[in-house]
């Protein structure tokens, strides 16, 4: 039986980001292998990730050599660092598919790059990246940026059991 794994903002090749959210890293190479560890270790060749965004910083030739060790079968909902390049572009780097567009999976989660505005009557949880280690409060939002998560790819389980009351699963 297969996984479903939900992460966001690897940045990968991104050196600024690690001053920026403070990563514990000492270069840009160490942050890419560690996160590509950090990724395989969880996720099985015959698991799916859906990746939330701001995936890589590199040209594409970087990009398919770090998609290709990644395990797994990999969406993408493209972020805002993301959407320079195209469809086709994220399709060619190794992605199996990429939405422009948030999605809502089992009717409940909705996938998006950023925090999307959820109103009291929405039935939604947002699970999200963009913010990186900020949080929204309120149990509509699950932020799945890699610095809350050990730069390690969450399952549909926790974050179900992490913003659904127990007797409602």
């Amino acid at each position: 039986m297969s996984n479903v794994f939900f992460i966001s903002d690897h940045h990968f090749g991104h050196k600024p980001i690690i001053d920026f959210e403070s990563r514990p890293f000492k270069d840009v190479d160490e942050m890419n292998e560690v996160m590509i560890e950090k990724w395989n270790a969880v996720v099985g060749k015959q698991d799916k990730v859906f990746h939330l965004g701001d995936f890589s910083f590199l040209n594409k030739e970087k990009t398919q050599a770090i998609v290709s060790r990644l395990n797994g079968y990999k969406i993408l909902i493209l972020g805002n660092h993301d959407r320079g390049r195209s469809r086709a572009w994220w399709l060619d780097a190794g992605f199996d598919e990429v939405s422009e567009y948030p999605i809502i999976y089992k009717d409940f989660f909705f996938l998006s790059h950023e925090p999307m505005y959820m109103n009291f009557h929405m039935p939604y949880v947002n699970v999200h990246g963009h913010i990186h280690s900020q949080k929204y409060e309120g149990v509509n939002y699950f932020n799945v940026s890699v610095e809350h998560w050990d730069y390690t790819p969450l399952t549909f389980e926790q974050i179900r059991d992490a913003v659904v009351p127990s007797e409602e699963q």
